[in-house]
C-alpha cells in the first residue's frame, strides 16, 4: 500500500484561513461574500441614507434602508437580491433591522421631554448635524451643512414636514451658555 503525502500547509495559508475563520460567509445573488460588522459600516460612512419606504437597518446610529447598506457592502446591483435577504445578512452581523411604523421599544419613560422623551432618543445619535425630521421622532435626513440636507431633500423629493435644525452637540450648547 502507498501512502500519498499530503502538501505541506503553509504558514500564509494559515494566517489566511485563520482571519476567515470568524468572518461570515454569505450568498447573495450566487455570488459569495465574506463580509463582517465593521466593514459594513465602513461602507456607509459619508454616505446619507435613501429614504426607508418600510423596511430599515440602524448602522452607525442611522436609518438605512436594508438594500442601499448591501449594495454598498457588496457591490451589488439593487436589483439582484430582495429586501428581506439584505435584512437577513445584515440582522447576522448584529445590526438592529426593523419596519416602520412598527412599535418600536420605549427607550425613554413616558413624560420626559417632548414627545415623551422619544423624539431626544431620536435625535441623540445626530449631535452637531443638521437634520430634517418627517415626524416628531423620523430623522429623514442628517448632515453637516443645511446644504446637504436641502439637497437630499430636493433630491428625495421629500418634505421635512416636523422641520430642519442642528442638533445641539452639548448639554451647554442646548441651554445657551456661552463658551468659557
Amino acid at each position: 500500500m502507498i501512502v500519498k503525502d499530503e502538501p505541506e500547509e503553509t504558514i500564509e495559508k494559515v494566517r489566511i484561513r485563520e482571519y476567515t475563520a470568524g468572518m461570515p460567509r454569505f450568498t447573495i445573488s450566487g455570488r459569495p461574500f465574506e463580509l463582517d460588522h465593521d466593514r459594513v459600516e465602513r461602507a456607509v460612512v459619508g454616505i446619507l441614507p435613501d429614504p426607508v419606504r418600510e423596511h430599515y437597518v440602524v448602522v452607525g446610529g442611522r436609518r438605512f434602508p436594508p438594500k442601499q447598506v448591501v449594495a454598498r457592502a457588496t457591490g451589488l446591483d439593487r436589483a439582484d437580491f430582495t429586501t428581506h435577504q439584505a435584512r437577513r445578512v445584515l440582522k447576522r452581523l448584529g445590526f438592529t433591522a426593523a419596519r416602520r411604523g412598527a412599535r418600536e421599544p420605549e427607550t425613554v419613560p413616558e413624560g420626559l421631554g417632548p414627545h415623551g422623551g422619544r423624539q431626544s432618543a431620536a435625535l441623540a445619535p445626530f449631535a452637531g448635524k443638521w437634520v430634517a425630521l418627517g415626524a416628531p421622532a423620523e430623522v429623514l435626513v442628517a448632515a453637516d451643512s443645511p446644504e446637504e440636507v436641502l439637497a437630499w431633500l430636493a433630491h428625495h423629493e421629500r418634505r421635512a414636514g416636523y422641520g430642519m435644525f442642528r442638533v445641539p452637540s452639548s448639554v451647554d450648547e442646548a441651554e445657551g451658555v456661552a463658551p468659557s
